[in-house]
């Protein structure tokens, strides 16, 4: 998981208390969750009413361990889950309305590595990212209902990459390896990309998915991370734009200016996975079972949903629906906010879990 020891995707630190300890997970059929009790979770001006389960999804699919969420102009939500590598034909991504009702399923291509989904709005157009590892080992820009845009592979003419890793289909889980985990958009059209699992580099490629340059790479020091998994452009009012990077095994948010160059870090995190902002807010899903919200001077004004002493408590937590408590998360992996600050959260979870909180302050 760390460059350090080269662990896998699917090893995991499972408690905040007892770092040592460790999970091993791989997408299981469990059955789901019944945590949809009405619970509220925060204080103050940052109170959530918890929906857990909240996708209606049809009988004909299942959630495969969740990862990302993302949401468009309409409301719509996608959601785009890990999948089985054997099962091909089975879509990666799916959709759902404001009401929670399911509107289409596609992605297939993306089974067995679905990873990162964020919908960018274009001169007026929505499209969507899509960042997949494990074997997939690609990212792809998509209309709303599916059809590819364009596709790519790894960007060889960056350097960093062992011969091959733009043609492989191994999961490669080293430095020289390509396994591209989120995105974050820039002003000029063009686009950041994480590799997350991988080379732990940040790719900046232009409006035309053409390689540009990158930053970052494995390592203890300010700019370098250990899991480089989730990023954002924060333009969040009465702050100067920056690059946020979640470098996710040193649990800490690194910040950089727009063109790469490191400015500080931000501490205190367990395992933080993921970015979003709206108004003066930036939302970080952590995988130590929390979701935390900071205001405009990256104080953190609520921790939602914190159960991290459980992580500690119940051994494999994350297997165990049957023990999950309402209002309380297990892993979150990605969360984003709606357009009226309702919040989305998806787990890693081998039963999938996505969760609405719903603004009632």
């Amino acid at each position: 998981m760390t460059h350090k020891n080269q662990r896998t995707r699917r090893q995991f630190i499972s408690s905040a208390a007892a770092g040592a300890a460790i999970i091993a997970g791989a997408p299981m059929a469990f059955t789901a969750s019944r945590t949809s009790d009405e619970v509220i979770v925060g204080e103050g001006e940052y109170k959530f009413r918890v929906r857990h389960d909240w996708p209606m999804l049809p009988d004909k699919y299942n959630w495969q361990t969740t990862h990302n969420v993302a949401v468009d102009k309409a409301g719509n939500l996608y959601v785009i889950h890990e999948g089985r590598k054997e099962q091909k034909d089975h879509p990666s991504i799916f959709v759902f309305d404001a009401n929670r009702k399911f509107v289409r399923a596609f992605g297939s291509q993306f089974q067995g590595g679905g990873h990162g989904i964020e919908v960018r709005d274009e001169g007026g157009e929505e499209f969507l990212y899509v960042a997949a590892y494990q074997q997939v080992k690609c990212f792809a820009k998509m209309t709303l209902t599916g059809e590819i845009v364009w596709f790519r592979k790894a960007p060889m003419e960056s350097g960093v990459y062992a011969a091959g890793e733009d043609t492989s289909t191994q999961a490669t889980w080293n430095r020289k390896g390509f396994l591209p985990t989120n995105f974050g958009f820039l002003d000029d059209g063009g686009f950041l990309l994480a590799d997350g699992y991988g080379s732990f580099q940040i790719h900046r490629y232009d409006k035309d998915a053409n390689w540009v340059s990158c930053f970052g790479g494995a390592g203890e020091g300010e700019g370098k991370f250990a899991t480089a998994h989730g990023l954002w452009v924060d333009k969040r009012p009465g702050r100067v734009p920056s690059i946020v990077v979640t470098d996710r095994a040193h649990n800490t948010l690194q910040i950089f200016d727009m063109d790469g160059k490191y400015q500080e870090t931000l501490t205190g995190f367990g395992l933080p996975a993921n970015i979003d902002t709206w108004k003066n807010l930036m939302l970080v899903p952590e995988l130590k079972a929390r979701v935390t919200l900071l205001n405009e001077k990256n104080e953190v004004v609520a921790h939602l949903g914190a159960a991290v002493d459980r992580l500690g408590k119940v051994k494999d937590l994350r297997t165990k629906p049957d023990q999950w408590l309402a209002g309380q998360f297990v892993h979150p992996h990605d969360a984003c906010f709606a357009e009226n600050g309702d919040i989305y959260v998806a787990e890693w979870v081998g039963t999938g879990r996505v969760s609405k909180l719903e603004r009632v302050s």
